[in-house]
Parts: C-alpha cells; structure tokens; sequence
C-alpha cells in the first residue's frame, strides 16, 4: 500500500522536497542575503532550495521536449508568460548587464518558472493536496521552532527582548517563518473542508487553530492582515453560514485569551495599533516604509513606462527618499549578533516593480496575477454547482487555491521578494495556477 502510494505521489515528490529543505537552518550568508529583496539586490548567492528549483524546472523542460506536446494550456501560456514582457524590458535598463540577469533570473524563477513547473508536475487533486500537506507541515515545524524561540527568550530580538519568532530563517529575515506559517494556516483552513473525509479535516482544524500562535509571535503586521484576509476569503467560499459560525468562535477565543487571559495582550496590541500610526508617533520602521514606498513612486514619475531597472531601487533610494529615512534598520538575536539591515527594497512588491519596471511590468506582471484570481473564482464557482453535490469533490483545492492568491497578494503590499522562502512563492503560485487554468482532463475518482 506504501510502495503504491509512493508511485502515484511520484511526480509531485520533487517539490514536496523543495518545501522540505526549507525546514533547514539557513546559513549566515543566504540569510543575510535575503534583507533585500527582489528588486534591491541583495547579493546573495541563493539556497540549496533555490538550486532545487533550477533542477525541477529542468526537469519539466526535459520531459515537455521528449513529450513532443504543448505542455501548458494556452490560458496558461500566456498568463504565466506575460511577466516576461516586463521583466524583459527592465533587465536592459538595469545599470549593469549583471544586474539585469540576475533580477531577470529571480522574478522568472519565482513568477514564471517555478509556477509553470509546479503546474506541470501537479496531475490531479491527490498530488495538490499533498503540497498542500506540505505547507502545512513545514508550518507546524517552523511554528514550533518560533514558539520555543519566544518562550525561552531565544528569538530575534523585539522590543529590547529576543522573542520574536523567526523559526530557522534567523533575524536577517523575520519574514520568512511568518510567511511559511501563514501558507500552511490557509492550507489547513481550506483543507478542513475537504468532502467525505472527517479524519483530515479534523486534522486539519487542529493544524489551523495550532499555526496561529506562531503567527501571532511573529509580530509581523503584514502576515496578521494577509492571513486575517485570506482565512475570511476561504471562510466565505466555503459558505457564509459556516464563515458566521467559525468568526464567531474565533472572536470569542481571542476575546478570552487576550482579554480574559492576557496573552500576549500589552505587546500583540501595541504591534496592532502601529499600523495605523502614519502621523503622530509612529515606530522608525513605519516611517522607513511609507517613505521608501513614496521613493518608489517618484521613480516611476520620473521614468514612468520602464522604471529604473531591475535592482534599481537601492541605487535611486537616497535621491528620492525624504531625510526622514533611516536607511538602514537593526536586528539582532536567534543565534546572530547585532546587525545593521541595509533598506534595499520598498517592502511593497507592487510599488517595487512600478519603480522598477514601470507601468509596463506592473500591468504584465500584477494583470496575470489578478486574471489568475479571476480564473480560480470562476472555477470555484463551477465547483460549488458541480453535479457531485454542494462544494464538489474538489472544494478543499478551490479554498486552497484561493487562500494562497489572497494572501499573498494582500501580503505584497507590506512585502516583496528576497530571502530564502521566496522559493516557496512560486509554489503557492504554481498550486493557484493548476486550479486556475491547468489541464483538469482526469476528474478525480470517488473523491479521494
């Protein structure tokens, strides 16, 4: 039965073992590497996961050249290649011709070739809910690693205290455990509805309600409004009397915990309010953020079809930036001694690439992300009147599908590219795509 099983998950075991490898301590330099994001060049040399990618990616184009066959559907095509467009352009408007291919080779890693990848090796629900599953598990993992790291003082350092939960990506990039948490809680919230299958989706319930903690010690404002985003999407899709029901408990459980109990109450509010706090008092980090994301806008003013390149952000900071950027932004702890963190991105992918690609990469790139959103919705919807009764065998794979788009495009407006999880963007890419415009041909047998 465990051989037969290995053969049918086949061809998706390669990417289950890139989200593996993510489950590894990242070395000091690929860490360090990450602070920059896509469009600042950090100049890192990429993970073992990255290089894993390269060889899947490979893999796909090998086996599509021996197929002798169109590999992806035409919607496909064309909804994954039109990031290329963009890309292409502000390559040649890097500053230098290594500049250009290295940003080039990021964005077409993690928007165009890693997705198409994932959508090719994906044949049916079976192999979808198993990456699935593996978002999930690297989630707990990770999140047990980050609440062990808050309560014994050995996180990355928050408010004088090193309790922040950054799991293995280290202090260099505390976005990193919050995004791997925040992908396995969307999956195991859309896994909890997984027709005819009681046992799963109970496991998945306590996976849900257990991935939560770690977020929240993550402090990180941007996965806290993505995930809140994100769960109540898949809440709706799944019905509104079910999203009423869950909502409920849910408010009530943070109204006993934090109010009642308070957990976590004076630090988790304080870190809730600032986001608000654009005038006033803000914190120097919400500074930084808003007045690198009016950089960016004054970039594309000033070149607004092309922008200034790809990983030109960090080279036109200081020309565009108020004085009242600090430049820089300071982390310590997990295992790293105190580190000044260069601000080589905007921290918002969508103003990233319009000051960098202009409104030419902008549309190519943030058009076929919402087309796919598009498409996914409308497959929900045929999934939800399906013949195979209310939700269809597939609704877990529609929630997932849609949980993973809404919260990673919410998510781009507080975050870009870089650092070590990046990888995993793709994949959750790669999983919307199949959903969304992949080939469905074999409908799934007996819902299993």
């Amino acid at each position: 039965m465990a051989l037969s099983e290995l053969r049918r998950s086949a061809p998706v075991l390669p990417v289950v073992l890139l989200i593996a490898l993510l489950a590894l301590p990242v070395p000091a330099e690929g860490a360090a590497s990450g602070g920059g994001g896509g469009g600042g060049g950090g100049g890192g040399t990429g993970t073992l996961a990255d290089a894993v990618s390269a060889l899947v990616v490979g893999f796909c184009v090998v086996r599509a050249v021996r197929a002798r066959r169109r590999p992806l559907t035409r919607t496909a095509a064309v909804l994954l290649g039109l990031p290329v467009v963009g890309i292409t352009v502000a390559a040649f408007g890097a500053s230098s011709a290594a500049t250009g291919v290295a940003g080039a080779a990021r964005y077409l890693q993690v928007f165009v070739l890693v997705p198409a990848a994932v959508l090719l090796l994906i044949r049916d629900a079976h192999h979808f809910r198993l990456l699935a599953w593996s978002f999930v598990a690297l989630g707990l993992w990770q999140g047990v690693i980050g609440v062990h790291q808050n309560l014994t003082g050995t996180g990355a350092s928050y408010m004088g205290e090193d309790i922040r939960a950054v799991g293995t990506f280290g202090s260099t990039d505390v976005m990193g455990m919050a995004t791997v948490v925040s992908y396995g809680l969307v999956c195991a919230l859309a896994l909890a509805f997984r027709p005819r299958s009681p046992r799963q989706r109970s496991a998945a319930v306590v996976c849900a309600a257990l991935l939560t903690v770690p977020l929240a010690l993550s402090f990180s404002r941007g996965a806290w409004i993505a995930a809140a985003v994100a769960c109540t999407g898949v809440l709706l899709l799944a019905g509104v009397r079910r999203a009423g029901r869950v909502l409920l408990a849910a408010g009530a459980a943070a109204v006993v915990l934090v109010a009642g109990l308070g957990v976590g109450s004076a630090m988790l509010q304080e870190r809730l309010s600032s986001i608000t706090q654009v005038t006033g008092t803000p914190d120097q980090s919400v500074t930084d953020r808003y007045t690198m994301w009016a950089a960016s806008v004054d970039m594309w003013r000033e070149r607004p079809v092309t922008g200034v390149g790809l990983k030109g952000f960090p080279d036109h900071r200081d020309s565009h930036a108020s004085l009242a950027l600090s430049a820089a932004s300071d982390t310590a702890g997990a295992g790293s001694g105190f580190v000044r963190q260069p601000l080589l991105s905007p921290h918002n992918m969508y103003l990233l690439v319009l000051g960098e690609q202009g409104l030419l990469g902008l549309t190519a790139l943030a058009g076929g992300w919402a087309a796919l959103a598009v498409c996914a919705v409308r497959r929900w919807r045929r999934q939800r009147a399906g013949r195979n009764g209310p939700g269809g065998p597939e609704l877990d794979c529609a929630l997932v599908a849609c949980g993973l788009l809404a919260w990673q495009l919410t998510d781009f407006v507080y975050a870009d590219i870089g650092g070590p999880s990046t990888v995993l963007t793709g994949v959750a890419f790669g999983l919307a795509a199949w959903w969304a415009v992949g080939s469905h041909g074999r409908p799934e047998a007996g819902g299993a």
